[in-house]
C-alpha cells in the first residue's frame, strides 16, 4: 500500500485536508476524489467541525487539475463516487461548513476551479491562478467558466478565461480572487488561523450565513444548475472536436497546436 491520495487530520474545530500526490503535482485521480469527497461528507456531518482547510502537499503545486496520465491509461475509476461530489470530490459539493483553500503553489486549471469553489483563499506569494484550457482545445468544465465570471469583474474574468494566461498571487489579491497572500511557509498556518477566527463564532449562524450567501438549499445550489447543464453540453460537444484532440497532442509533443476550428 502506498501513501493515501489525501491526508485528513483534525486541528481543534478545523478539518485539514491535504492533496497528497506531490510527485504528480497533486493532480486529481480517482483515489483523491474519493478521499476528499468522503472527508467533506464527514466534515459536514460532524458538529465538532466548524471549518475546513484544503491544501496541497509539497511546495510546488496546490493542484495541477485532472491526472490525464491516469485517464489515458484507463485507470481513473469513478466507482463509489457520489453524485454531489464533482471534480476532486468538491466542486459540486455544497457543504455548509466554510471552506478555505490554502493555495501553496501553482493552481492552474482544476486547481483554480477548486479555489473558485472554496469560500476563502489564502495564497503563497509564488502561487499562480488561471484557466489554460483554451490553450489545449478544451474548456474549464469544473465550474471555472461560470464561477470566474461570477466572482470577478466581467472584463477581467473574460480576459483570464479567453487568453488562458495565468495571474500571480499579488494580482489575484488585487482582483479579489484571494483573501490573503503570505510567504510560502505561512500558507497553512494563516489558513488555519482564519479558520479559527470563523470557528470562534456561533457555528449554526455561520453555517446559515453560508447557505444564504451561497444559495444552498436541500443540499444543492439551485442558481448554478443551469450553468452546470450548459457546461456539460458545451464540454461534450468540444470533446468531440478535432481541436480537443490536437491540443493535448501538441502539448505532449511540445509544439504549437494547429487549430482547425472543427
Amino acid at each position: 500500500m502506498g501513501e493515501p491520495a489525501a491526508l485528513v487530520e483534525r486541528r481543534d474545530h478545523t478539518m485539514l485536508i491535504t492533496f497528497n500526490r506531490p510527485e504528480a503535482r497533486n493532480a486529481v485521480n480517482g483515489a483523491l476524489t474519493r478521499a476528499v469527497g468522503e472527508a467533506l461528507d464527514e466534515a459536514d456531518a460532524d458538529t465538532g467541525i466548524r471549518a475546513v482547510v484544503l491544501t496541497g502537499a509539497g511546495d510546488k503545486a496546490f493542484c495541477a487539475g485532472a491526472d490525464l496520465k491516469e485517464v489515458a491509461r484507463g485507470e481513473f475509476s469513478t466507482e463509489g463516487f457520489k453524485p454531489h461530489w464533482g471534480f476532486a470530490g468538491c466542486v459540486t459539493h455544497p457543504i455548509a461548513k466554510p471552506v478555505i483553500a490554502a493555495v501553496n503553489g501553482f493552481a492552474l486549471g482544476g486547481g483554480t476551479e477548486i479555489a473558485l469553489w472554496a469560500d476563502l483563499v489564502v495564497a503563497a506569494e509564488g502561487a499562480r491562478f488561471g484557466l489554460p484550457e483554451v490553450k489545449r482545445g478544451i474548456i474549464a468544465g469544473a465550474g471555472g467558466a461560470f464561477r470566474l465570471a461570477a466572482q470577478l469583474p466581467a472584463k477581467v474574468a473574460m480576459e483570464i478565461l479567453l487568453t488562458g494566461e495565468p495571474v500571480t498571487a499579488a494580482e489575484a489579491l488585487r482582483l479579489g480572487l484571494v483573501n490573503r497572500v503570505v510567504p510560502q511557509e505561512q500558507v497553512v498556518p494563516a489558513a488555519l488561523a482564519l479558520a479559527e477566527m470563523i470557528s470562534a463564532n456561533a457555528p449554526l449562524a455561520v453555517q446559515a450565513s453560508k447557505r444564504i450567501a451561497r444559495g444552498i438549499a436541500d443540499g444543492t445550489v439551485a442558481s448554478e444548475q443551469a450553468a452546470w447543464e450548459r457546461t456539460a453540453a458545451e464540454g461534450a460537444a468540444i470533446m468531440r472536436s478535432a481541436d480537443a484532440q490536437e491540443g493535448p497532442r501538441a502539448f505532449a509533443e511540445k509544439r504549437a497546436p494547429v487549430w482547425e476550428g472543427r
